[in-house]
This record gives C-alpha cells, structure tokens and sequence, in this order.
C-alpha cells in the first residue's frame, strides 16, 4: 500500500486521468480562496538579492499585528505551513500524539515519520491519558467543525496536567479570526497560520508558527537562513496590513460560500460543514458524483476513507457557480 497521502490540488493527475487541458477545468478541490489578493509590482532587487534580516523582521511584525500574537509568545517563518509541519515532530519528540479525526492526513503522517504512536480521537471524547500531545485543527478540515477559543483553553489546560502540548492548525481561521486561540494564547500552546488559503497565493508558499519561544528558537535553528523567498516576506507584509482587502474579502467569502452551499443544497447534497473557503457535501453515492463531475471537468476532493462526502472549494465568481451548478444538476440526475 501506498504511503502517499491524498490531498486536493492535483489537477495535473485529474486531467491524465479524465483528458483536457488545464484551461478547461473548474479547480474546487482545495479550500484555497479563488480571488487572489492582488499582488503589489516588487522591485526588481528584491529577485536579484538575498533577503535580508530586516526583510524578516518587517514580515514577523506584520505577522504579529495580523495574528493578534501576543507579548512575550514567538513566531517563525517557513516556506509554507506544511515545512514546519515536517519539522515540530523533530523538535517535540512526543512519542503518543492524539489527534482529533477526521483531518488534514499530513499531521498524522508527520508525526509517524518522527517515531510518534498515533491515536485518533472524535471531538468531545477523552484525551488518551498517556498523550504527549494533543492535535486540533480549527475549523477543521474537511468538515469545518469549530472549537471555541474557551474550549481550547480547556483543552490546554488538560494537556498541561501532564506536561503535554496542545497543537492547533488554524488554517482555515482567517475568514473567522474570532475563533484563533492565539490572542490568549496558553504557553503550551502551538499554533499553525497558512498564508496562502485566505490571500489566495498557495504558490508563495508562506506559513507561520506561532508558540512558546523555545518551539520557536529551535525551530529557527533547524529552518537556517533564507527559508522564505524575498518576494514572499515583501508580498506578506503588504498584504498583512491592507485591512480594506481583509474585511471586503471577509465579507465575500462568506456571502459566496453561503451561497454556494444553498446551490448544493438544492441538488440533493446533504451540508455537512461550512467554512467561508470551502463547503462539506454529503451524498449516498459521493464517488459517483465525483467521477461524473471529473467527466465534465470539474474537481472536486472525494475522501477514500469517508466515501459518502465531498469537498468543494469556492466558486471565483458567478459563472463558475452556474457552471457548476448545471453540471450538479446532471450529475445527480444520473447516478
């Protein structure tokens, strides 16, 4: 069996599989949101040249405002949230991680490579006593389920009873900043924040950490010098502090996927979880409507080991929302 975890985003292994050309195809497999922040023209030094150190330092403030970090808590940037994912299990050494399930596979993954015992839990169960850590992604992904900063406190507060971490991957939080834990952040707490969900730029590949500056300081360590491109720490700053894009994109996103959602709704799928960055489906015959949508070149995430449920991200505009909306009603239709 294939250690490969699945993810959305393949849109190359689709049109080998299904035909077309990329042009052809409407892309609503990741959670990514489909209208980019317009990214600012850079000076052309800023290709030619190393990042400096106040290239970094100008971003982490930026950070910090965005994320509401709060003083004496550190942070780190990456080339993308999923290397730090890669790196922390090296830096924690938990040898039990619980993890609250379904989720992104990658954590579990991770945390394997790294020597961990992994047990999934649902949320609401109890924490298995002998974890070293404790992984929540919030809202979740694929289901957008959410915890409450308060629930999260007390989740901390569990872990700390004996020595252990609480990990929260708020990818998903930008749109609903109310729920990241980070403003009141425990000091056993560790939080993941992508940049390239909610700005739209995944290509970037920027991501941060954010967590006691231990964590954090090792972390640096083990990342070296110039791990995020110059371009990368110019176009994060801008776009951390443009507060008129970030509210109006708020506000949108969370129209459209509203949406959207009453759409899908009205063909016979089941809303199982909505996220302003994507919509959770449920359907008796998911893969079937996976496939025939992949026949009219729309891709969507199925779930292998969840095979009655979807995941679609949004729609850019209002064309791609009647295009899919014609292809569901076909679709579901015939299977």
């Amino acid at each position: 069996m294939s250690n490969t975890v699945y993810h959305g985003g393949r849109l190359d292994l689709a049109i080998k599989e299904y035909g077309g050309k990329r042009k052809d195809w409407l892309d609503l497999s990741t959670g990514i949101n489909p209208n980019a922040y317009p990214a600012p023209m850079l000076d052309a030094d800023i290709w030619q040249r190393l990042p400096d150190g106040q290239d970094l330092d100008d971003l982490l403030r930026a950070a910090k405002h965005y994320y509401r970090v709060p003083d004496g808590a550190g942070i780190v940037a990456a080339g993308g949230t999923q290397a730090l994912i890669e790196l922390l299990p090296h830096v924690l050494v938990s040898k039990r991680v619980a993890i609250v399930s379904p989720t992104y596979g990658e954590h579990a993954h991770t945390w394997r490579k790294g020597g961990a015992h992994i047990e999934t839990i649902k949320k609401g169960e109890a924490i298995p006593r002998l974890s070293n850590a404790l992984l929540v992604v919030n809202p979740n992904n694929p289901d957008a389920n959410v915890y409450s900063p308060k629930e999260l406190v007390t989740l901390a507060k569990d872990m700390s009873q004996h020595n252990g971490y609480l990990i929260v991957d708020e990818a998903f939080c930008d749109p609903t900043p109310e729920n990241s834990i980070i403003p009141e952040l425990p000091k056993n707490v560790i939080v993941y924040r992508s940049f390239g969900k909610f700005f739209g730029l995944a290509g970037l590949r920027l991501g941060f950490l954010v967590g006691p500056s231990s964590v954090v300081q090792q972390l640096e360590n083990m990342l070296g010098p110039w791990c995020v491109s110059g371009p990368a720490l110019e176009i994060g700053r801008v776009a951390f502090g443009d507060e008129t894009w970030i509210k109006a994109t708020r506000t949108h996103l969370e129209a459209m996927a509203k949406s959207q959602a009453e759409m899908m709704a009205g063909n016979s799928l089941d809303i199982c979880g909505i996220n302003p960055l994507f919509i959770y489906g449920g359907h008796e015959k998911a893969s079937s409507v996976f496939r025939r949508l992949a026949e009219n070149k729309i891709l969507v995430r199925p779930f292998p080991e969840i095979p009655n449920r979807l995941r679609f991200g949004l729609c850019k505009d209002e064309q791609a929302l009647s295009r899919l909306d014609k292809a569901l009603k076909s679709v579901v239709d015939e299977v």
